[in-house]
């Protein structure tokens, strides 16, 4: 896992990045869940999950993205998602998930987003 990092974006929201590992499942998902949860911290606003690298995440990884929405939720802040992978496309699809957290096709886009933008499963045209 790369890790997170902060910056400011737009009007000075500020934004962590936690870039995710290519394989998401048991042996890791309590790390995972670390990174993500260090992310969400008071001043931050926007938490962006970049799954971009990530082929396969099971349910402990579900289980630990879930953890962290409700965290950041809880803090004021929104949880985000990138990934372009047909596969973790579709078990966010059968989850649920892709409801419940915005997800983006491109970082850029997830980047660009206003706070608040718009709703679950409607943030990137590709995935609506």
């Amino acid at each position: 896992m790369s890790g997170s990092r902060e910056r400011s974006h737009g009007l000075a929201v500020a934004t962590a990045v936690a870039v995710l590992p290519a394989e998401i499942d048991v042996s890791n998902a309590e790390r995972v869940a670390g990174e993500l949860f260090a992310a969400i911290k008071p001043g931050v606003r926007v938490v962006i999950v970049d799954m971009t690298l990530t082929t396969f995440c099971d349910s402990s990884g579900l289980r630990a993205i879930a953890q962290a929405h409700d965290r950041a939720q809880a803090q004021g802040a929104e949880l985000r998602l990138v990934t372009g992978s047909p596969r973790v496309l579709r078990v966010l699809a059968v989850t649920g998930l892709d409801t419940v957290v915005p997800v983006y096709s491109r970082l850029d886009d997830a980047l660009a987003a206003a706070p608040g933008g718009p709703g679950p499963g409607v943030a990137d045209g590709e995935l609506a």
